[in-house]
């Protein structure tokens, strides 16, 4: 993959006011393992390579474990993950695909146990958050950083 532009570079103040944005996102009070879950599998979806490089090296660093990001893919099968961690994700893809699922009355209520109305809006506004990243990375073709052991494989 080539790079289109290093948007960065051609437009700081726009992309920067995305940073800021981020920034306060963050700060809003998820907590961090579920926030890098949520960025991840949106990532995932959206098969944002840089993204998913960018947040599962953050997850690990966080203390998230390899196993439950090797199976974010198929957490609906596993049972690592908390009922709030569930149901997070399911929003989380409700919203990724949203021109398909148009945001289920289903996805919407399994949050209701274990979210806040308040915590529901941070968490929607963190997934539009990736979800807006995504695009601007894959359209911009930004490639993630390679490691020297990677170039070897």
């Amino acid at each position: 993959m080539k790079p289109r532009m290093n948007a960065f570079a051609v437009a700081p103040d726009a992309l920067n006011l995305m940073v800021d944005f981020s920034k306060k996102v963050e700060a809003l009070g998820l907590e961090p393992s579920l926030r890098e879950l949520v960025k991840i599998r949106s990532s995932q979806i959206n098969g944002c390579a840089f993204c998913i490089h960018l947040h599962t090296r953050a997850a690990r660093a966080q203390g998230e474990t390899e196993e439950r990001i090797f199976l974010l893919n198929g957490w609906r099968e596993s049972p690592l993950y908390t009922e709030r961690e569930r149901a997070a994700l399911g929003w989380t893809e409700a919203l990724t695909l949203l021109s398909t699922t148009h945001a289920p009355d289903e996805d919407y209520a399994a949050l209701e146990p274990h979210f806040t109305p308040e915590e529901i809006v941070k968490l929607s506004l963190l997934i539009g958050l990736i979800n807006t990243a995504n695009r601007l990375v894959l359209g911009f073709r930004m490639v993630h950083p390679v490691s020297p052991r990677s170039e070897a494989a």
